[in-house]
């Protein structure tokens, strides 16, 4: 029963998190309910496969438990892999500035609506720090 269930909860953590747990920042950016599900379905297989080795009498458990366990480690790892690590990376620009590099003048709306322009910034003070932030808004 574990063997089974545990299979259900492996294949429906990315399968909830692509069409679920994506619409939401929380969710999105730390992944943290699929890899609860991936835990629950790896615990239960590892439990089914447990208990197929110390019970001889079901061969069915004794192969398709050993070989669940792997798919679930082989997809967890996969997502693993897509998430934290491929869709992560982000392709370098050749015309970015570089570290010390003086940024080039730009203008952008303040809070009020009101242009303010790089050059602006620097005269009024020593220095301006900017930060750009790929939101979700």
């Amino acid at each position: 029963m574990s063997l089974w269930f545990g299979l259900a909860v492996v294949l429906a953590a990315p399968v909830l998190y692509l069409t679920v747990f994506i619409r939401f920042p929380v969710t999105r950016d730390v992944p943290w309910p699929a890899l609860l599900l991936f835990a629950v379905g790896l615990g239960l297989l590892v439990h089914a496969w447990l208990a197929a080795r110390r019970d001889s009498r079901v061969w069915r458990g004794r192969v398709a438990a050993p070989i669940a366990l792997a798919f679930g480690v082989a997809l967890t790892g996969l997502f693993c892999f897509g998430i934290f690590y491929q869709a992560r990376q982000v392709p370098v620009s050749r015309g970015a500035p570089r570290v010390g590099q003086i940024a080039p003048d730009f203008t952008l709306p303040d809070q009020d609506g009101r242009p303010v322009s790089l050059a602006q910034l620097l005269g009024a003070s020593n220095g301006a720090m900017l930060v750009f932030y790929r939101g979700y808004w």
